[in-house]
């Protein structure tokens, strides 16, 4: 891996768009499946670095969410890169059970025809 692979980056110099909120895209780390894309702000993404499980901004409610507190569906966080932009995150997990709301176990089980 070379230097600028392994640098560190700092959550100020995250590039949060003017809602104040950046894609997260979630990825399982042992088998490379997209889970979902989410939306992280400061403090989902603080929290999520504090506990070592996704939280998220949820854009509807307008509140924050920690996947799995209802349903017991926890996205335990491995490690979180950041773009070459720093304006957008790949979350990479271990999940407990499916991502998706409909017991899917990623977001993405459709396809367009």
């Amino acid at each position: 891996m070379s230097e600028q692979q392994q640098q560190k980056v700092e959550l100020d110099d995250l590039s949060f768009d003017k809602q104040g909120l950046i894609p997260a895209v979630v990825q399982d780390a042992d088998n490379g499946a997209v889970l979902t894309l989410a939306y992280m702000n400061q403090a989902s993404l603080q929290q999520t670095l504090s506990i070592g499980q996704t939280v998220f901004w949820s854009r509807s409610r307008q509140e924050l969410w920690h996947k799995g507190a209802t349903s017991g569906n926890y996205q335990n966080v491995i490690d979180i890169r950041i773009d070459c932009d720093a304006d957008a995150l790949l979350v990479r997990v271990r999940p407990v059970g499916p991502a998706c709301h409909t017991g899917e176990h990623s977001c993405f089980y459709r396809s367009i025809k």
